[in-house]
């Protein structure tokens, strides 16, 4: 049961990589290329990052609406940032470097944030389909913080690697 929340967060999360590329270019320089090393404070990313987390899984409270347009957004962000950067003539090798270090982590921390926002929806859809005799069980409740615990502690570490790591990368590789 499990996969199919997951999958329909990362195709959710695929349509707004798709939506990003069809939005026209809006003229951002490039990241990290002009002697400036993007210096950001763990709190910051932390506590941005962490917003997005929550307003991910409160869709499973408000039946998978918050959890629907953060995955589309957050989706639609990443491509952004990279088709931008991409038409700013910035190196893809200095994109990667900049986003992939981090990205490892918080895609996926993204993604299982996504499937526990849509967990206690789908358990009482299927409830009201007759597929389940009682609406949430204590392991359906045991999953949803598994997965909204495991996308939580995936975050910090995004958030420390994009405060201390990425800087780092940066300064040797994109002086």
């Amino acid at each position: 049961m499990l996969r199919v929340i997951v999958v329909i967060s990362i195709v959710l999360y695929c349509v707004g990589l798709l939506l990003g590329l069809t939005i026209p270019y809006l003229g951002l320089k490039s990241v990290g290329t002009q002697n400036k090393i993007l210096k950001l404070e763990f709190t910051m990313i932390f506590e941005n990052n962490l917003r997005m987390i929550l307003l991910l899984l409160l869709g499973a409270f408000l039946f998978g609406t918050t959890t629907v347009l953060n995955l589309i957004y957050n989706g639609m962000n990443t491509s952004l940032i990279i088709r931008d950067s991409l038409l700013a003539r910035t190196d893809p090798i200095s994109i990667t470097l900049l986003i992939l270090p981090h990205g490892i982590f918080e895609i996926p921390a993204i993604i299982i944030a996504g499937a526990a926002g849509f967990k206690i929806p789908y358990e009482i859809i299927r409830y009201l389909a007759g597929k389940k005799e009682q609406i949430l069980t204590k392991e359906d409740i045991k999953e949803y913080f598994t997965l909204a615990l495991t996308s939580i502690i995936l975050i910090v570490i995004a958030a420390w690697i994009e405060a201390y790591v990425t800087p780092r990368i940066a300064e040797y590789f994109l002086r």
